[in-house]
């Protein structure tokens, strides 16, 4: 049997700490390093870099970090994967031959699709979710650096686990316990601490930075969630749990090479800062493969309005009224919602709130001047201490996201090896029939029958934080939230939450969802349910107005509502 592989992780998005690759193989011993750069936002972002300048469209920062560590990466004998070369690979790798270090460089392409889909004629990007057997093929024709285009954020993990190991596609356990290790590690530092609600319990807080997750991947898809002894962070079940329950989508985590089955993960303690991930089941992929549309929605602007002290319910209403009266039509306008701060505030800061207009239109004449000049204009015969955070801006354009499916046969998987040798990569032959395992079933009623209400005495409301974690994402349009029952609280507290988490009762806790599907899915193996918002976030972060587009901080807010517990499951055992 072959021994472990140790992967590395250096970026979870595009802007993420850019000394974290040389960390990373200074810190302590690797086979390979990884990266993900590339998110829906971020391909928008690149889409039009490229518009701009066509020799561009990949990670800027991935190729800084080459600049300065791609030496020492080969002196190491570390190679490094990654999804840098966005909307433009070929690019990336001429830059980084330019570099003029020595290093085989080769890159997988095939997934861009503009122009091909007959739906979305004008994409500016739409890129399909390519696997990992591209990424080992490049690896096996010894390639010190592998770049890519849209492959799954996973799939830079799971192809150097593939090339160590020697796995066929047959290899479908295997596979899917390597999906689950590079779910968890992809987005860096949110394995090991960052974004974490549990964060004082855990003793973080510091100064020190967080370092960066590695991967343990063994012959038969287990694996070891780890970091490098002495960085800041902690690896603990729960900071795994937090990363699997991380944008999914109910039980079955769908990708190009394989379906991994949450449901059976079992995680475990392998000591300090080291979580196991073992049991992975792996199932057929599905027969369509994911693409991702980014489309030029139109243009917006916006402007932010300060409301002080006394009657702001007065004074936002009466602004409304002006400028609703003043406002051109055609346009689709959005208020935000605001709190009255707390009375009596020792400062102004504190007595004050803010209220926002947003405008979007296909045509940016109508939300320049034809917005912002009304709202200033009423600058001295509106409201008592009008004033606006910020001068009238111009309209910006902003983009649309929305997800399509594609048979096998409209892409070609490539791989161009060192040398210039180019190969198409085989697709799977085993699949699952059309349709299966399209996520989600809602309620997943089934599975929460083995779990009744619990009988208990409840004290009064309090935060629902005090006995659950969350975390929280954007897939799309969708927010997803994943709530869980940390290690340390009683059992009995899992299956409370397991028969209480309905589509009703999130929809009580987030009353802005009241209209829309949700799916509750349990997963008693990570003591917690995954909850999806159908259309929370629009049509997705960069049409959005929502106060927190991409969802970030909803689970933060939900653990912040207040529920009536079982007094014995809360800490301490007994109300405030």
């Amino acid at each position: 049997m072959a021994e472990g592989v140790r992967i590395g992780n250096c970026s979870g998005f595009y802007g993420d700490r850019l000394s974290a690759m040389r960390e990373m193989l200074e810190g302590g011993p690797l086979d390979y390093l990884t990266g993900d750069y590339l998110a829906e936002l971020t391909m928008l972002i690149l889409g039009r870099d490229a518009m701009r300048d066509s020799s561009t469209g990949y990670a800027k920062t991935f190729l800084r970090q080459l600049e300065d560590c791609l030496g020492l990466a080969l002196e190491k004998g570390v190679r490094i994967v990654s999804n840098a070369g966005g909307l433009n690979p070929a690019g990336l790798v001429g830059a980084i031959e330019r570099l003029g270090t020595g290093a085989a460089v080769a890159y997988v392409d095939g997934d861009d699709l503009r122009g091909r889909l007959p739906d979305h004629p004008g994409a500016l990007t739409a890129n399909a979710y390519l696997g990992a057997f591209g990424i080992a093929r490049a690896l096996d024709a010894g390639a010190d650096v592998v770049v890519t285009g849209r492959v799954t954020d996973a799939s830079v993990v799971v192809g150097p686990a593939i090339a160590h190991h020697g796995w066929t596609r047959d290899d479908l356990n295997a596979l899917a316990g390597a999906v689950v290790a590079g779910h968890v590690i992809e987005c860096g530092t949110q394995a090991t601490g960052g974004n974490f609600s549990g964060f004082l319990d855990a003793g973080l807080g510091g100064a020190a930075p967080l370092g960066f997750p590695i991967a343990e991947i063994a012959a038969d898809g287990s694996a070891v969630i780890t970091k490098h002894p002495g960085t800041g962070g902690v690896v603990t079940i729960d900071t795994v749990t937090a990363q699997l329950m991380y944008e999914i989508q109910g039980t079955h985590y769908l990708g190009p090479d394989v379906t991994a089955d949450l449901a059976s993960i079992r995680l475990g303690s392998d000591g300090a800062d080291r979580v196991s991930i073992t049991g992975v089941r792996g199932e057929a992929p599905p027969a369509q493969l994911k693409v991702a549309v980014n489309e030029l929605g139109g243009f917006r602007n916006s402007v932010e309005f300060v409301l002080t002290g006394l009657d702001l319910d007065a004074k936002a209403a009466w602004l409304r009224t002006q400028l609703e009266a003043a406002l051109p039509d055609g346009p689709d306008y959005a208020w935000s919602t605001y709190r009255v701060p707390a009375p009596d505030s020792p400062t102004e800061e504190g007595a004050a709130c803010l209220l926002r207009l947003t405008a979007r239109a296909a045509d940016a004449n109508l939300v320049g001047r034809a917005v912002t000049a009304p709202a200033i204009e009423l600058a001295l015969a509106s409201y008592p201490g009008f004033h606006v955070t910020a001068p009238p801006t111009k309209p910006s354009p902003y983009g649309v996201y929305q997800a399509a499916y594609v048979g096998r046969d409209r892409v070609t998987e490539t791989v161009h090896l060192p040398g210039g040798a180019v190969e198409e990569i085989p697709p799977p032959t085993s699949l699952a029939e059309p349709g299966r395992n399209r996520q989600p079933v809602s309620d997943n009623a089934t599975a929460r029958a083995n779990f009744v209400p619990i009988r208990r005495d409840f004290g009064p409301a309090r935060p629902l934080g005090d006995l659950v974690y969350a975390r929280s994402g954007d897939k799309g349009g969708d927010a997803n939230v994943g709530l869980w029952v940390p290690q340390d609280r009683p059992d009995a507290a899992v299956d409370w939450l397991l028969a209480t988490a309905t589509p009703d009762w999130v929809r009580e806790l987030v009353p802005e969802a009241a209209a829309l599907e949700i799916d509750v899915t349990p997963l008693p193996n990570l003591r917690g349910v995954n909850v999806v918002i159908h259309g929370l976030l629009g049509r997705g972060v960069a049409e959005s107005t929502r106060f927190d587009p991409q969802a970030k901080a909803l689970g933060e807010w939900v653990r912040s509502r207040h529920v009536t517990m079982p007094v014995d499951l809360l800490p301490g055992g007994s109300p405030p």
